[in-house]
């Protein structure tokens, strides 16, 4: 029931905002079982919310931008599933924690800060490919990417999904590929489907309700008191 719930939150960030969804369950999960096992539980999630999401605003794709950041991230999953395979444990949180902090701090220190076009895709698109082999969370280059794209609400929302859908499911495979698809993750990803199903209709009327500034910064204060938390815990292990 605990690791539904933290599916059924991150979700619920996940179809509100666009992303967002594995920065929560990541980190949590991994207060509650091992980053190898959170890591594709979040990826599994990431494809159901990703294809839902689609079927309902395709229309809204940036497509060069999305077509740039899958290309680049193909050669960054390879680096994350080395990390996380061969990297101590403690090693691994205090990264997440690490760059949950940076990510979060960025957004509130440089909120205006913009790009003019997309010659710099393929470095954030890089970088998530990194994060998401490793962590199975490619969302915080995508998500300061947008942002500096100034993207509208509609095409943020859109693109990130035609992003997550197949760079998940690329990192789904490298997860089977290194024998990290198990059958507890297939079981605990089956079991929160409920939750994700009702999440996703809920984020979604929120995302049509609530003022997206304010939620937003509510869930970047939220990071810093999960990535502290996760910094804490690499530190006292070591």
């Amino acid at each position: 029931m605990e690791v539904a719930s933290v599916v059924f939150a991150a979700t619920f960030v996940r179809s509100a905002l666009g992303f967002g969804e594995a920065l929560f369950s990541v980190p949590l999960l991994a207060l509650l079982i091992p980053v190898t096992v959170a890591a594709p539980i979040a990826a599994l999630v990431s494809i159901t919310v990703a294809a839902v999401v689609l079927l309902q605003d395709w229309r809204h794709v940036h497509v060069r931008s999305a077509s740039r950041l899958v290309a680049s991230t193909l050669f960054g999953i390879p680096l994350g599933l080395i990390l996380l395979t061969h990297a101590p444990e403690p090693l691994v949180k205090g990264v997440l924690a690490s760059i949950i902090i940076t990510f979060a701090a960025y957004w509130m220190v440089h909120p205006a800060a913009r790009l003019p076009d997309d010659r710099w895709a393929w470095l954030f698109g890089f970088g998530a490919g990194i994060l998401g082999g490793a962590y199975g969370m490619n969302g915080p280059p995508l998500a300061i990417y947008g942002s500096l794209r100034s993207w509208t609400p509609g095409q943020f929302r859109a693109t990130l999904q035609s992003y997550f859908l197949p760079a998940s499911a690329v990192g789904m495979c490298g997860y089977w590929l290194a024998g990290l698809w198990t059958t507890p993750v297939t079981r605990l990803y089956l079991a929160s489907l409920p939750f994700v199903a009702l999440a996703i209709v809920l984020g979604r009327q929120a995302n049509r309700r609530l003022r997206a500034d304010r939620f937003i910064a509510v869930v970047y204060a939220g990071l810093l008191v999960i990535g502290a938390i996760l910094l804490v815990q690499a530190l006292s292990t070591r």
